[in-house]
Formats: C-alpha cells, sequence, structure tokens
C-alpha cells in the first residue's frame, strides 16, 4: 500500500483519502515502512505526506493512534503495547504453517502486520500481496480481518 501511495495510485490514493475519516489512523508498522523506505528525495516527500495522516505504533514523533474526538481522544491499547513473547510465538507459529503459495518463503513482516490486524479487529489489511497475508490469517484465524488488493 505504501509502495502504491507512494507511486501516486488512484486507488490507493482514494481508499488512503477514505481513512482520514476514521476514528483510528491507518497503521503503518515500523518494519513496513523500513522496507519501502529509500533516501529518494520523491519517494520521501510521498511516504512523508502520507505519513502524516497514519500513525507508527509506539515510534517517537509519530500521530497518535486515534484522531480527537468531541469527548477527547481515546486510547488504542494494542497501539500502545508492544507484541509480547506470546505475539512473536504466534508469529512463529504462522510463519511455520501457513500455506504459502508456491516459490514464497515465509515473511516475519507480513505475519506480524497480520498479528497487528487480528489484535485490532474489525480490521483492512491493504496489500499487494493477498495470498501471503491471507495465508497467515488462516493461521491466525481471527474472527474479523479482512484483505483489500491495492
Amino acid at each position: 500500500m505504501l509502495i502504491a501511495l507512494a507511486d501516486r495510485k488512484a486507488k490507493a490514493v482514494h481508499l488512503h483519502e477514505g481513512l482520514r475519516a476514521a476514528p483510528h489512523r491507518a497503521l503503518v508498522l515500523g518494519p513496513v515502512l523500513a522496507q519501502v523506505w529509500r533516501p529518494n528525495p520523491g519517494l520521501v516527500h510521498a511516504l512523508a505526506g502520507v505519513l502524516a495522516d497514519c500513525t507508527v505504533p509506539q515510534a517517537r514523533g509519530s500521530a497518535t493512534p486515534m484522531r480527537e474526538t468531541k469527548a477527547g481522544r481515546p486510547e488504542c491499547i494494542a497501539c500502545a503495547t508492544g507484541p509480547d513473547i506470546t505475539d512473536w510465538r504466534r508469529i512463529g507459529t504462522a510463519l511455520g504453517q501457513a500455506a504459502l503459495p508456491s516459490k514464497k518463503r515465509p515473511d516475519t513482516v507480513d505475519a506480524w502486520v497480520t498479528l497487528a490486524a487480528a489484535k485490532h479487529g474489525s480490521a483492512v489489511i491493504f496489500t499487494s500481496d493477498p495470498e501471503d497475508i491471507a495465508a497467515y490469517l488462516a493461521v491466525l484465524n481471527p474472527p474479523d480481518v479482512h484483505v483489500h488488493t491495492v
């Protein structure tokens, strides 16, 4: 999704703009950002604009996960707490049990994205690799996480 946004793909931009109305900002995990970020001025400029509307959980300088409301700003417990040992074990289990598409290798970042969505509940994962994410979701089996291809 970040790559599509940096490339100003119409579908990704439209989806991202729609997320601005949600009480919880779009989530970008630190390792996801690190996979995309490169010292290219055009890319840095594009991603900086996108990240202003997102939260990178527990990262200093990142926007807060929840937007301000008339009643104040609620907190997101899933964003406020980092992964614990049980979470890392669940990620490892997903890596070991996921029925990935052929020629695909287990990807810790994809599994972590999937677990973060599961911990948030009623989440949507925007990805260019829906089959990979679906394989991890099949192992983690959250009740209400959806995958949207960009």
